[in-house]
């Protein structure tokens, strides 16, 4: 096994908490949440708080773990040392070829969108994953090649992000109709129940989990992670509220609702003019690829976290080896720009077919991630009992309410009968891992 060197900062692991977090789900799924809510503003709020008990609570929990963990991987690392080498391999799979692909290339077609929105281009799929596909491309070569510039680069998009959604949501309080809190809907919307609308709110959410992919290559992780999972969710929840209840207040759920993706170059038109909406979709464009960016920049790692273990993942002697000059897995990044562009077909064929009506693949994907976290937090709770967690609040109060969010994430995305047969295919890589798994010492 070759050793990752420390390059990797605090500010930059909550850069690249919120920097994945925000960016994408909140522009292009404020009207799915509201379409789920029934059209209240209210009971999105009220939502959105439901689904940050899952980040913020299940921060503070993997945080205690990370204190104890040193190993390549994040949650595979948690899940061979507090569970069985077999769950970390079946950990390892499911976010290699199901999480983080179907994660980014939902986040990658986004790119598009907004990029078709700026230059007046026909909005057709093909066209948005080709575009997103571009950058995609690119962020692999420097992620690869220039491993500290694509560290600079998450720095810098978390900040840019932030204009945008500071702006809309200070708008909203300022010139929006309060009225809006409490209106009853125009809009004839979902039927599968306002809870639902977490499962949107969980891919918005999602990438606090990604952050742990790079622990072992975190300066003084055993401080400076927990930090980070601990700062990153909490500053995604206020921007989060703020800006969702601004833009309600704006334009009104009905609106958002009627308008999808657009709404956001609606607000941007409505406050500077043509001109000034395009400047605000060029910030938005690049607070997206600064997803784009985080994403990558855990995947490219996740091949090699289950390669050095040795017995989890064919080719492992390969896919184990460091750049001599760049410090990055290279193999493992190959592998994962290849499953990078099949789960961009995937995503091509199930979105042009609209087989998910007001969701996508990447949904299922992230409701199923939760579940696996709640063994974890079951042995943050163990470690309490054993005396090596100090406090009720860190030992039993957090991986509770964690374990709680999570529940509520995979209840309220079961309430949407479309991600039920998704998700059982999603299980096979699961179920393969655990073929191919076999114990070391059987492996001699």
């Amino acid at each position: 096994m070759e050793e990752s060197t420390k390059k990797y900062s605090l500010p930059t692991a909550v850069a690249m908490i919120v920097g994945i977090c925000i960016g994408s789900g909140i522009f292009f799924k404020t009207d799915n949440i509201l379409y789920a809510a029934g059209g209240s503003v209210t009971k999105g709020i009220v939502v959105f708080a439901l689904g940050a008990i899952s980040i913020v609570f299940g921060g503070l929990s993997f945080g205690e773990l990370a204190k104890r963990t040193g190993s390549a991987g994040g949650l595979i690392g948690y899940a061979e040392k507090f569970i069985s080498p077999r769950a970390a391999c079946a950990a390892g799979w499911f976010q290699t070829f199901v999480y983080y692909p179907a994660l980014l290339v939902v986040v990658v077609r986004v790119i598009g969108v907004y990029t078709c929105m700026l230059f007046g281009i026909e909005n057709k799929i093909s066209t948005e994953m080709a575009i997103g596909l571009v950058f995609c491309c690119f962020s692999y070569l420097y992620n690869c090649a220039a491993p500290k510039f694509g560290a600079l680069f998450q720095n810098l998009s978390t900040l840019v992000k932030l204009i945008p959604l500071v702006l809309f949501a200070a708008a909203g309080f300022l010139f929006g109709n309060p009225q809006a809190l409490t209106a009853s809907p125009e809009t004839t919307v979902s039927s599968v129940g306002w809870i639902s609308a977490v499962a949107p709110i969980a891919f918005s959410y999602d990438g606090w989990i990604i952050s742990t992919s790079i622990s072992h290559e975190i300066k003084n992780e055993a401080k400076n992670l927990p930090r980070a999972l601990v700062i990153g969710p909490l500053i995604v929840l206020g921007v989060y509220v703020s800006y969702f209840t601004g833009v309600s207040l704006f334009l009104g759920p009905d609106a958002i609702i009627s308008m999808g993706d657009a709404h956001v170059y609606s607000i941007a038109e409505s406050l500077f003019g043509a001109a000034g909406g395009k400047i605000i979709l060029i910030f938005i464009i690049i607070s997206v690829m600064g997803t784009v960016n985080g994403i990558i920049l855990g995947f490219i790692r996740m091949p090699y976290s289950l390669a050095v273990r040795g017995n989890m993942v064919p080719f492992s002697r390969t896919l184990s080896k460091l750049g001599e000059r760049s410090n990055i897995p290279l193999a493992s990044a190959a592998v994962s720009f290849g499953l990078m562009l099949v789960w961009s077909f995937v995503h091509y064929f199930v979105s042009s077919r609209n087989l998910m009506i007001n969701s996508d693949i990447s949904e299922v994907s992230v409701a199923m991630s939760y579940a696996m976290y709640i063994p974890l937090y079951y042995k943050v709770y163990t470690l309490y009992k054993k005396g090596e967690i100090k406090g009720r609040f860190a030992g039993v109060i957090c991986p509770l309410l964690a374990s709680v969010g999570s529940c509520i994430v995979l209840f309220g995305a079961l309430r949407n009968p479309d991600l039920i047969p998704v998700a059982l295919i999603f299980t096979v890589p699961v179920f393969l891992s655990l073929i191919y798994f076999s114990p070391k010492e059987k492996k001699k």
